[in-house]
């Protein structure tokens, strides 16, 4: 997503803030994703076992990573938007 996104941001005729807020949003899914695979990799390194903690823990990363998609694409829809509105 970031390696498709990121360009179609720098040519957007936006202020630089905007582009940086956009290339920005972009940046923090691919953060918390690696994080969440971190979380699940040192789960699975502990045990592959069920158990509710784990399967909370891997939840939880889950969770993040979709509300940092849906923060990114809310900002991205309400600055693209407006673009597509006035053309």
């Amino acid at each position: 997503m970031l390696i498709a996104l990121a360009p179609v941001a720098l040519f957007l005729p936006i202020s630089p803030i905007e582009k940086c807020g956009l290339i920005a949003s972009l940046i923090m899914v691919l953060v918390v994703e690696l994080l969440n695979s971190s979380v699940e990799a040192a789960i699975d390194r502990i045990s592959f076992d069920h158990h509710d903690l784990s399967k909370r823990a891997k939840d939880f990363g889950s969770a993040a990573v979709m509300l940092t998609l849906l923060i990114a694409a809310l900002l991205w829809i309400a600055i693209c938007v407006p673009l597509v509105m006035h053309s």
